[in-house]
Order: structure tokens, then sequence, then C-alpha cells
């Protein structure tokens, strides 16, 4: 049987990449890793910087907001893994950057709210 958070993240990773779309961003891959880490999303933003998208899911406040949640290691980790993602793919391109996006249920069920934080790292 599946964790049900493991369900719930991979939920929210999709309800992202869905919003994400519907503003005219291009998906290139999900839960992309190598040696230096995961992405949730990597992204072409119509704008064609290529975004590295950390997705943060929590229920409620009492572990502490979503940026809170991304340490200096984590965003570390994130950017040697965008970097890598970018000399594995190389192509035009209008910049590189990473940012979070947090999530959490709505009182609908099966409906998300959604908060994007552009530059999380400050690249």
């Amino acid at each position: 049987m599946a964790d049900p958070r493991h369900l719930r993240g991979i939920a929210a990773e999709a309800a992202v990449a869905r919003c994400l779309e519907q503003g005219g961003w291009l998906i290139l891959a999900r839960r992309w890793r190598c040696a230096s880490g995961e992405l949730d999303l990597v992204c072409r933003e119509p704008t064609g910087v290529l975004v590295g998208v950390e997705v943060r899911l929590r229920r409620d406040g009492r572990a502490g907001s979503a940026l809170e949640s991304v340490t200096p290691r984590h965003l570390r980790r994130l950017r040697a893994t965008l970097a890598a993602y970018a000399a594995e793919h190389p192509g035009p391109r209008r910049g590189v950057r990473l940012d979070l996006v947090a999530v959490r249920p709505a009182p609908r069920p099966g409906h998300w709210i959604v908060r994007r934080v552009p530059s999380v790292d400050g690249w």
C-alpha cells in the first residue's frame, strides 16, 4: 500500500504542473534525478528561462512555512542539480533560476492553493 503522504505529494506536483502549463510554461521533466539530487519539475518559462521548481506541500503551518523548509544546504543541492540538468540539455535559454511553489489543500476536496515564489535562491 502506498504512503498517503507520498500520494499527496505526487498529486500536488501534478497540480503545480497543470497550473504552470496553463500559464504557458513547458514542462521538460518531472522528478529529474542525478547524483546531486532531484528536481520536482524542470520547466521552460514562456520567456525562455529554464526553471527548476521545488514543490513543497504543507497541510498546515505547524511544521513551518514552505519557504522556511528549504535550507541553505537544500538550495545548494537544488542549484547543483539544475546546473547538471542544464549541462545535459544544452540549448538556447534566457537564464536559469529556481522557484519554490508552496501548495496546501483548499477547503474544497481535490483542489489546491498554489503560491509560487520566483528566484527563491537569488540566482
